[in-house]
């Protein structure tokens, strides 16, 4: 057998790993860890012995045909098995910047890879995971060995993830990656160990005292559902930028210090209203960001093509809503601490079954500043369900017109 025979079977043997691996996700979730050190030993095997012999081989036979088809066709075959690993799979650098994730990665966060490419990973972790999740990769990357730690994402706070940081070392490339292999559905073994905050010594549990301050909050929220259900049904039908708008004066300053509103039409992005809190220096801001092309706004640009929201705290990228003409980011400018950033979609009108939804109506872009609390998860909900509302609404067309000019409607 050749060395290139043997190169061959080597990797169809490869393959037919990664496929075992692949039907392994219907494990019981007490299993996956086992996959998980599976799955990473694979990606080293591909890095450490795969890659090697591949260049050995297209080293010693320099004038084999047509070399350049070869290795697009190995880089395509290592391009689509990461893709395809059952696990969230991230590669980074040394600042956590990702430079490529899978499709199981862009499930779990939430963020299309491309959005995320060329920004850092942290960011997408809950605040007070970010500065040891980049402690860990930095050491990764100067070879201090693999490192595991348990994160939460800002979307999903209550869940608890184990990042598995190992490094990798591209080809043609000086300095080293690092590999993020996320396991989600951890339970933590420890857990357990925690007692509640209404269990008691003896194994009884008291009987939960009402958090008052959540339920204000609770209340607050039905009021401003309330609120925009009203004004959503008061708008004129076959009107969408009125509806739109109306739904952003609704949120503004009881929910928001800043509500951008952009109309999306034709994949034609449209800014129709700014409303901020009208402080000193604000309303210079708001004409930057009424006079602002929507098509500068990476947030406003994803969640309009992909129809993903984005709820950020302290966000890091702080470029994701533009600059000013001065070229100062927005965000810095405005002392955004938190933000909201949610397409209106509703369920499609074509019948494609439950999970189907229509074509972006607009986006709704919220700003919360300085001392003011930062959104929550309910609040972000709360506020998917009422974008939902808001798209239907921009959807309802015009009633009929009787013959003395006036709507049937």
């Amino acid at each position: 057998m050749t060395q290139t025979d043997d190169f061959g079977a080597e990797l169809a043997d490869f393959v037919r790993r990664v496929g075992e691996l692949r039907a392994a996700r219907a494990l019981p979730p007490d299993e996956h860890l086992a996959v998980l050190d599976a799955a990473l030993f694979e990606l080293r095997h591909a890095a450490d012995t795969l890659w090697p012999r591949y260049e050995q081989l297209k080293a010693v036979a320099p004038n084999a045909p047509s070399p350049d088809r070869q290795e697009r066709q190995e880089r395509q075959l290592l391009k689509a098995l990461f893709q395809r690993l059952p696990v969230p799979v991230a590669l980074v650098d040394r600042e956590t910047v990702v430079r490529r994730m899978n499709f199981a990665a862009t499930g779990l966060t939430g963020v299309r890879a491309g959005y995320a490419t060329g920004r850092p990973l942290a960011a997408l972790l809950s605040p007070g995971d970010r500065a040891a999740f980049r402690s860990q990769a930095a050491a990764v990357a100067r070879g201090e060995g693999d490192r595991s730690l348990a994160v939460h994402l800002q979307q999903r706070p209550d869940e608890r993830l184990l990042a598995t940081l190992t490094a990798l070392r591209p080809p043609d490339e000086t300095h080293p990656a690092v590999l993020v292999v996320f396991q989600n559905g951890v339970s933590g073994g420890s857990a357990g160990a925690y007692p509640s905050t209404g269990a008691v010594a003896t194994g009884r549990r008291r009987t939960a005292l009402p958090d008052l301050r959540e339920t204000t909050r609770y209340a607050e929220r039905l009021d401003l559902v309330d609120a925009m259900t009203t004004e959503l049904l008061s708008a004129p039908p076959g009107d969408p930028e009125a509806a739109l708008e109306g739904a952003a004066r609704v949120l503004h300053e009881r929910f928001a210090n800043w509500v951008v509103a952009d109309l999306v039409a034709g994949g034609q992005i449209k800014r129709t209203l700014v409303l901020g809190p009208g402080g000193p220096g604000d309303e210079a801001l708001a004409q930057v960001l009424a006079g602002q092309e929507p098509s500068g706004c990476p947030l406003v640009v994803e969640a309009a093509r992909g129809g993903s929201a984005t709820l950020q705290v302290r966000p890091e990228d702080t470029d994701g809503f533009g600059h000013d003409p001065a070229g100062d980011p927005v965000l810095v400018r405005a002392d955004v601490t938190s933000l909201l950033c949610v397409p209106l979609t509703a369920p499609g009108a074509d019948g494609g079954g439950a999970g189907s939804t229509g074509p972006v109506q607009g986006v709704l872009t919220l700003f919360r500043t300085g001392a003011r609390r930062a959104f929550s998860m309910a609040e972000g909900q709360v506020m998917d369900l009422m974008s939902r509302h808001a798209a239907l609404a921009m959807r309802r067309p015009a009633g009929p017109r009787r013959a003395d000019g006036c709507s049937s409607g």
